[in-house]
């Protein structure tokens, strides 16, 4: 298969389009910052980094909200074209995962957000007040002060074991699946091996 970029903003089976790459690399920039500032916050509250990352905390977790659902959606509209998550029980444990993956990047920050609207003091995301400020409300405050930690670090390690799932199909299982995310095209180093016996060659 070629490495040439693919130029379509629609999803492929074969790889992920224009719209579908640009969101999932923005967001998992931002996802990066995320669990930096948690981690730092963690660490040390004083630092001047933990400070600088933990201010936009929470303004990135309502932008990360709203990027996550466009994405959801994108990924609706192109359901029939995209690439598959594979065959068997490897191709359900895929899915399962991504499924765990979208549930909690939407579950976290909306936790998060329903603990502010509690709070009564209101809530503005680059200058745009998302709500008013109101009464404190514990009934809302409560779950969300009890889930939204243990719901952030789940995700931090589901996020890690799906990097570490791209080197399994990488160097394990010689499928480049990264390349359906980075250019749009799956490249397989078996695909590229000279034709012998027990190898199917694939085609453009």
């Amino acid at each position: 298969m070629s490495l040439q970029t693919t130029t379509s903003i629609w999803d492929r089976p074969h790889g992920y389009g224009l719209v579908s790459r640009a969101l999932h690399w923005l967001m998992a920039c931002l996802f990066a910052l995320q669990f930096l500032s948690a981690i730092f916050h963690l660490i040390d509250r004083n630092l001047a980094i933990t400070k600088t990352l933990w201010g936009v905390h929470h303004a990135l977790g309502f932008i990360l909200l709203v990027l996550v659902a466009l994405r959801a959606v994108w990924g609706l509209v192109n359901l029939r074209t995209r690439p598959p998550h594979g065959h068997g029980l490897i191709g359900l444990a895929s899915l399962a995962g991504h499924l765990a993956l979208y549930a909690l990047m939407i579950f976290v920050p909306a936790v998060a957000l329903l603990r502010a609207y509690g709070g009564g003091k209101g809530f503005a995301v680059l200058g745009v007040q998302i709500f008013e400020p109101g009464t404190r409300n514990e009934t809302l405050m409560e779950p969300a002060q009890l889930l939204h930690g243990p719901a952030g670090w789940a995700l931090l390690a589901l996020v890690a074991g799906h990097v570490l799932m791209v080197f399994v199909h990488k160097h394990l299982w010689r499928e480049d699946i990264l390349g359906r995310m980075t250019h749009g095209r799956q490249d397989d180093a078996r695909l590229r091996e000279p034709a012998t016996a027990g190898h199917v060659i694939g085609q453009n």
